[in-house]
Formats: structure tokens, C-alpha cells, sequence
């Protein structure tokens, strides 16, 4: 692996290679390339969005992160992608030819992209073999969604996933689904996206936090997109709600709380601070959600800058630290 000087662990990918997915699957996600320089993906028949070629081209992928100064990359399935490989009406392998796809674009990129897969989580057993598989593949982890069908994260019937990873050293990247549909009253943009993402992610950590997951598996590496969400700043209400109306111990809550990692794409340098103050810097991680947001790999890193420069992160959590900690989170401290 080449030396680590900063990465970013929030990034998506969908390769060509799952163009044919629809032959069998008529409701998989697929790609179309249209252009040289973008392309399509496909639900069914409809378009679902408009995509540029860093999506699938590694060394277009590559060539923007040296643009941002990044030396390395962490790429999981478009969300939608995700969310389509645990369906119970999915065709069966379609997750591990998601797995197999990223793990190749890895290994097109010489050590700078590390992957996380998706699992087929409508049957625990098969979702528990895929994930040993996806280890064996060179992939770090997994990614999932805030929700898991109708389950919430601390569902008893995710149990059997918890401890797959918490047994196998597998990180854990949660990212909101459904592009935040239905988590607040208003629907539409830019509701779902500005408010639902944010407070489907908070529900999420809240139930790892309040709900045990983190205390029954203590060797859990989970780290939030988009900073968590809305978790940071409602964090002090809920632990007071739970202290009032839950047995338990506020001080493991805050413990399990500074367990989780989050990224730092919020979009405003000043949240930063809550960061660093909610989970501590050793628990930040640099995120891009690219190729979604344009240009967001150079702003990302330029926050971080800016963010030390005004006092908002310390002077210790450059790239390089946040690099350490991602490095932690993917298992990878021994590759250093």
C-alpha cells in the first residue's frame, strides 16, 4: 500500500462490468454509458441519475484525487445499489457481483482504492458467507444502510451481522437510504435530501448508542456519513430522554458515542468543531461522498485546512491524522 497521507473513506463507485445485471434482473441498478464523459444509472427503465465518468473510470477517479492532494480512496456502492442487494426479490449473487466489481477496481488502481462491499442481508446466513467472502476478496468492510428494509440497527434479526463483523474485524460504513424519503413530514427536495438524510442517520446511531449494539459487540468499527448526521447535536437530548425514561448508564453512553467515526462532509467548516467535541479527533475521518457533489474531493480537503487555520479543528487533525484514523477504522494500521 502506498504511504497514507490522506484519505478519503466516503466515495461511491458502480463499474460497467454490472451492465448485463438486467438480463436476470430487470429492477437492478445498472449503468449505460452514454459519452466519453458521462452516462446513466438505470432503474428498470428509468433513469435514476445523471452520473460522470469518475464513477466507474479509475484512472479518472485517480487523476481527481491527485488534483486534491489524495493519496488514497475508499469506494462502496451507490447507495441505491446497496439498498437493491438486500432485497429479498434480488437475484441471487447480485450482491457478490457488486462485491467482485469493486474489488477489481481496487486492484486496477495499484493499493490507492480500498473497497467496502454490500451484502444480500435478506437471508442472514447467506449475508454472513458473502461478508467472509468479501474479506477474502481484499475488501475492508461493508457498507449498509441507516435502515435495513424495515429494520432499524438495533433489530434483533441483525444480530447474526453484528457479530459477523464484530468477529471478523470488518469496518462498518452506515450511509442514509431511500436518499432520506420519508424520515420527516415534508417529502421532496429539499426536504429529503437536507433533513431526511440527516435525521435518518441520527436514528441510525442512536440505536447502535441506546439501543446496545455497540455495547454487545465491542469490537465494532462503525463510522456515519455526512458527520453522523443530525446525532451530534441531538445527542445531549437524547441521552437526557434516556437517562429519564431507560435503565442504563449515561457514562457508557458516552463512551459508545466516542466509538463511532464520522466524516467530515457537513458542508460548513464551523460543524466541525461539534465533531471533534462529540466523538474527539481521533474519531474524524475525511469524506467526499464523490463523484456526487462536483468538486467536493478538493473541498473536502481544503475545509480541513481552513478549518485548522480558524481555530475551528486543532492544529493536530490535518489530513495525515484523519488518515490514521481512517487507516483505524479499515483495519489497516498494520500496513503503515
Amino acid at each position: 500500500m502506498p504511504p497514507a497521507t490522506a484519505v478519503d473513506v466516503h466515495a461511491h463507485y458502480l463499474g460497467v462490468d454490472l451492465s448485463d445485471v438486467t438480463d436476470c434482473d430487470h429492477d437492478a441498478p445498472r449503468l449505460v454509458v452514454d459519452t466519453d464523459e458521462g452516462g446513466r444509472i438505470m432503474l428498470g427503465d428509468k433513469i435514476f441519475r445523471v452520473v460522470q465518468r469518475e464513477l466507474w473510470d479509475v484512472d479518472e477517479r485517480l487523476r481527481r484525487m491527485d488534483e486534491a492532494s489524495l493519496s488514497h480512496q475508499v469506494i462502496s456502492p451507490v447507495p441505491v445499489v446497496m439498498e437493491h442487494a438486500w432485497r429479498a426479490d434480488a437475484e441471487p449473487g447480485y450482491a457478490g457481483r457488486v462485491n467482485d466489481s469493486i474489488a477489481a477496481a481496487c486492484n486496477r488502481s495499484g493499493g490507492r482504492l480500498r473497497g467496502l462491499g454490500c451484502l444480500p442481508l435478506a437471508d442472514a446466513e447467506e449475508a454472513v458467507a458473502e461478508l467472509s467472502r468479501c474479506l477474502k476478496l481484499g475488501l475492508r468492510g461493508i457498507e449498509i444502510g441507516t435502515r435495513i428494509g424495515d429494520f432499524d440497527l438495533d433489530s434483533p434479526e441483525l444480530d447474526p451481522l453484528w457479530a459477523a463483523c464484530d468477529r471478523l474485524g470488518a469496518a462498518i460504513f452506515v450511509h442514509p437510504v431511500f436518499g432520506g424519503q420519508g424520515v420527516v413530514r415534508r417529502s421532496g427536495q429539499p426536504f429529503d435530501l437536507g433533513l431526511g438524510m440527516l435525521a435518518d442517520t441520527a436514528i441510525a446511531a442512536s440505536a447502535l448508542v441506546f439501543g446496545g449494539v455497540l455495547e454487545r459487540y465491542p469490537h465494532l468499527r462503525v463510522a456515519l456519513a455526512h458527520g453522523c448526521g443530525a446525532f451530534p447535536w441531538a445527542y445531549p437530548r437524547l441521552r437526557t430522554a434516556a437517562a429519564m425514561h431507560s435503565v442504563g448508564d449515561p457514562a457508557v453512553w458516552d463512551r459508545l458515542v466516542r466509538r463511532l467515526y464520522a466524516d467530515t462532509l457537513v458542508f460548513d467548516d464551523e460543524h466541525l468543531r461539534l465533531l471533534v467535541h462529540r466523538f474527539g479527533v481521533n474519531r474524524l475521518v475525511l469524506g467526499s461522498d464523490a463523484p456526487f457533489f462536483p468538486d467536493q474531493m478538493r473541498k473536502s480537503m481544503a475545509s480541513i485546512d481552513k478549518a485548522r487555520k480558524s481555530g475551528v479543528l486543532p492544529a493536530e487533525a490535518g489530513p495525515y491524522a484523519l488518515a490514521i484514523n481512517a487507516l483505524e477504522f479499515l483495519g489497516l494500521m498494520d500496513e503503515m
